[in-house]
């Protein structure tokens, strides 16, 4: 059957009226005017651009359900917007354009590239991505893998994933920027001809600022609608910056409906994002938000020894360990430690040991952790309950010994970096889920009982003023 744009708006309002109160669908639904149907998509027009956002914010999947119904998977909805009563453009899958723009045609020859220096001809896109930065050098480990898992899923089907937009937040230095750039570098191996592009978001804001100036918002538009997968690093910058958000907007919603991968970073999750639109929060909202965490003792040491690899660094076991003891929470300044030994070994004829370890690493942290060992915690419990150590890591099922080792487990695993394999290696080659009953046991005995709880209170203090002592 042939039908007309009139025919298809009228089946599609039919469907609509039955999932929308009355009130709503006369207000926001009555005053759509149908205007052509080509190649799959319906053009409709809307009184203003308000009329337009206040659609795509709260009807965006009811019309997106019936235009496929009525038009197949391929169907596409345009919008022409009226501005005192005259038409200002088309807006094509979520983006408005000017009077001159055709919908579904973009000449990428003319577009301007706001990342090529002027007077510079550059006929492709540079992805601004570090080749360095690669899965391959990216160290899995509990802190991250959920965020790496979900960057392998989109590397390998940009797009095409329930994982967009990837949203990776976590504390400075944790790896956000290296993860992202490492889905990017992994998607242009495997997909040479889609566009990559990796850009932070105070660029983003200073091209959108020369593009006003220029009087050249549709080429900065056009130019990011063109990107497969856009990565921008740092979404929280642009707080408060009300019109680089509206452009930001359009841009991204063009590029989700279109089946184009967006990932973002922040150095909060994005119900923590003041002063972002609260229509951008619900769209970061609508793929996977995964956290970055501070990684373990084992991972530091991995994500060092890797590193040292690289650039063919030897540095002994037991210096490795002890810089990862003291470098908890920044990966940045593990990698910083590990230039500045190189560098004070090479200028000062020394070689990397313990003494030069703890000079470099007074000027990174302000307090050099004293280690808290599993022997020393197996001691002070012993002590304190007046039992042998050996008899921590034997088998006997005695009460009193089988409290002072749940115990013993409970601060090994509350006040070291150490694995739980590791942990139950050292009383008597237990294995991890013996470790998690003890811990969840004086757990439970702490919530229960007032003296157990101040037990383990004043053990605590012991192992740490016996620490300050040393």
């Amino acid at each position: 059957m042939n039908r007309n744009h009139a025919t298809v708006w009228d089946s599609c309002l039919q469907a609509i009226r039955g999932v929308v109160n009355p009130q709503s669908f006369k207000t926001w639904f009555e005053p759509i005017q149908p205007v052509r149907l080509e190649n799959n998509a319906l053009t409709i027009q809307v009184p203003s651009i308000i009329f337009y956002e206040w659609l795509e914010e709260h009807y965006v999947d009811v019309l997106k359900t019936t235009i496929r119904r009525e038009l197949g998977d391929r169907g596409r909805l345009e919008y022409q917007i009226l501005t005192n009563g005259v038409k200002e453009g088309s807006v094509k899958n979520g983006t408005p354009t000017n009077g001159n723009y055709v919908p579904g045609t973009v000449d990428t020859e003319n577009i301007k590239n706001p990342f090529v220096i002027p007077g510079i001809r550059r006929t492709k896109i540079d992805s601004q991505l570090n080749p360095n930065h690669t899965f391959v050098s990216y160290i899995e480990g509990d802190c991250n893998r959920l965020a790496r898992s979900a960057g392998l899923a989109i590397a390998k089907k940009p797009g095409g994933t329930s994982f967009n937009p990837l949203f990776i937040y976590g504390d400075t230095g944790l790896g956000k920027t290296h993860l992202a750039q490492a889905i990017g570098n992994d998607v242009k191996e495997r997909f040479p001809d889609k566009l990559t592009l990796y850009v932070t978001s105070d660029s983003f804001t200073n091209q959108f600022i020369q593009a006003l100036k220029n009087n050249a918002i549709n080429d900065f538009v056009n130019f990011y609608q063109m990107i497969d997968v856009l990565i921008i690093d740092d979404i929280h910058f642009l707080s408060n910056k009300q019109k680089t958000q509206d452009i930001f907007f359009q841009i991204f919603n063009q590029l989700h409906q279109s089946g184009r991968q967006i990932i973002l970073t922040s150095d909060r999750p994005p119900k923590n994002l003041d002063g972002i639109e609260e229509r951008l929060i619900s769209r970061f909202k609508w793929g996977l938000s995964a956290d970055l965490q501070s990684p373990d003792l084992e991972t530091r040491m991995a994500i060092m020894e890797a590193k040292m690899g690289r650039e063919g660094i030897e540095i002994p076991p037991n210096v490795v360990e002890y810089i990862c003891y003291n470098i908890q929470n920044n990966i940045r300044e593990l990698e910083g430690v590990l230039i500045s030994l190189v560098a004070q070994s090479s200028l000062n004829k020394r070689e990397i040991d313990m003494d030069l370890a703890k000079e470099v690493i007074k000027n990174f942290v302000s307090q050099i952790n004293k280690e808290i060992t599993l022997e020393f915690i197996q001691k002070l419990v012993a002590e304190y309950f007046n039992v042998p150590v050996d008899k921590l890591q034997a088998k006997t099922r005695k009460r009193s010994i089988v409290i002072a080792r749940q115990l013993s487990m409970y601060l090994a695993k509350n006040l070291t970096d150490k694995s739980l394999k590791a942990i139950g290696d050292m009383f008597g080659g237990r294995d991890h889920s013996t470790v998690i009953y003890s811990c969840k046991t004086v757990q439970d005995l702490m919530e229960t009982d007032a003296v157990f709880k101040d037990t383990v209170s004043d053990l605590e203090k012991k192992i740490k003023m016996s620490l300050n002592e040393k």
